[in-house]
């Protein structure tokens, strides 16, 4: 490997990946540095015991040209190996009922009509519905967001139309006074609904949750939602190929220990190896890369911006591979629980399930391999000491709706926050990125500029709370500005 590069990233997440790919089209030299035995971070797969896992519980989508995934992948000209899921989830009620989480939003509809009364539901998932169009619309036509320059700002100012100024007001309030408006505040069923929902993607609940984000994040199903067969490392590995066909390299098994700036460059440590690069793409969270630099930053990156373990979310992750052949209307579950689980006292648990027409990732016909999710909160401080305890309660959930039988369990393994941690190197093992605060406006998100000269960063703490699409464009974002500021 040289140690002389145009380009370094650290990190191989989606959102590095992402980034990295398209300064490669641009003709650099890349080189991404990744700590982990493979790659992908927190969007990827790995083997184990003859299945493959997924990292975690998660759905996919924008695979659409108009959404970020999909205008990476056809700025690269890159074919995913997916498939379109006819049903995208379903919701398992504590109190019994199954809710279809329909993509056509008037099937949707008329699913929340009966599971959870007519009242309003059509006019706000309408309404939801459209600001999530809004949103998904307006990010890749305002690739400068969130602004922290002049140019940033004339470009803002120059791609706004009348929908933008009016939408914006969206983000100064919360999803909890949205469900006021529409009277839907007193339906208990359906506010847990929605929080455990939004616990999914923007991270947080109605509270805290503004609207432009939390439409966008409810509405998650009623967009095209997909499955890559093989497990998501299939989403990973063509950009990975791309990189490397394009001049640039990956280099696993490679953590930095020290981001250093000497002159006009800047020179990262690793165990073995010191690397010289001009421009530098952290996409690594704002949290560790603090840790590892050494030269200043801009003033938004001040401890007051940086959230600590309190305000993040860990998981509580497990793997099952099970003997079954029922045929499941869905891949995607969430179960909210009677009762909170035991030590960790989340209130729902996330399920993905192998595709049934997905034969690589068990060793033989009649199997399915299972990735199971459950939030830990302020994961410092929330030690999980009995985890078989917390297993054996989701099993037995599992068993209780019927998804499984454990007597046809072949394998299975689970991680705590510590485990996370370990595998990613992520500040306190939290995962799905910065939640959604209120007090953190749109425009206040931190910058893809980290010191104001070549240095960058990108991934969920740069662009929180939207899982995948997000990532993707925070890399997006972090090339866009790159580009303009010097290339």
């Amino acid at each position: 490997m040289s140690n002389v590069f145009d380009a370094c990233v650290v990190g191989s997440g989606i959102a590095g990946l992402s980034a990295a790919s398209l300064l490669a089209k641009e003709g650099l030299k890349v080189l991404v540095l990744e700590q982990n035995w493979i790659p992908g971070g927190c969007t990827s797969s790995y083997p184990r015991k003859g299945f493959v896992f997924e990292t975690g519980a998660t759905t996919l989508v924008g695979l659409e040209r108009n959404m970020p995934p999909g205008y990476l992948f056809n700025k690269l000209n890159i074919e995913i190996d997916a498939v379109k899921l006819s049903l995208p989830m379903q919701v398992h009620l504590s109190n019994g009922k199954t809710i279809s989480r329909y993509e056509s939003l008037d099937k949707w509809i008329n699913e929340a009509e009966l599971k959870f009364g007519a009242k309003n539901q059509a006019k706000f998932w309408k309404f939801c519905f459209d600001v999530a169009n809004f949103v998904w619309d307006t990010s890749l036509k305002q690739k400068s967001f969130p602004p922290d320059s002049f140019s940033d700002l004339f470009d803002c100012a120059k791609n706004a139309n009348l929908k933008q100024l009016q939408y914006a007001r969206y983000a100064l309030k919360s999803m909890k006074t949205l469900l006021a408006e529409y009277g839907l505040l007193e339906n208990r069923t359906f506010v847990n609904f929605c929080n455990e929902q939004l616990l999914i993607t923007s991270q947080n609940s109605i509270e805290e949750t503004n609207v432009l984000f939390g439409a966008t994040a409810l509405c998650y199903t009623n967009f095209p939602n997909y499955y890559v067969n093989g497990g998501l490392i299939n989403l990973v590995n063509p950009i990975v190929d791309y990189i490397e066909q394009n001049n640039g390299e990956i280099s696993l098994r490679t953590g930095v220990t020290q981001i250093e700036k000497k002159a006009d460059n800047y020179v990262l440590h690793t165990k073995d190896n010191s690397i010289k690069c001009k421009f530098l793409v952290s996409s690594i969270p704002i949290n560790n890369t603090l840790q590892l630099i050494d030269f200043p930053t801009r003033s938004q990156f001040n401890s007051s911006n940086i959230l600590q373990s309190d305000k993040l979310n860990s998981a509580f992750q497990m793997g099952i591979a099970f003997k079954d052949d029922n045929q499941l209307d869905a891949i995607h579950h969430q179960i909210h629980l009677e009762k909170p689980l035991v030590e960790i006292c989340s209130k729902s648990i996330f399920l993905s399930l192998s595709h049934p027409n997905d034969n690589s990732r068990y060793k033989e016909a009649g199997y399915k391999v299972a990735s199971i999710s459950t939030h830990v909160h302020d994961p410092e401080n929330n030690i999980i000491e009995n985890k078989e305890a917390v297993e054996s309660e989701i099993i037995n959930q599992l068993e209780k709706i019927g998804f499984l039988d454990k007597q046809n369990i072949a394998y299975m393994h689970s991680s705590t926050p510590k485990a996370w941690h370990k595998w990613t190197q992520r500040a306190f093992g939290f995962v799905g990125g910065y939640p959604q605060y209120m007090k953190t406006k749109p425009w206040q998100m931190l910058s893809a500029r980290l010191d104001g000269d070549k240095a960058y960063i990108c991934g969920d703490t740069t662009y929180p709370g939207q899982g995948i699409p997000g990532a993707v464009l925070s890399g997006i974002i972090a090339y866009e500005k790159l580009k303009k500021d010097h290339l």
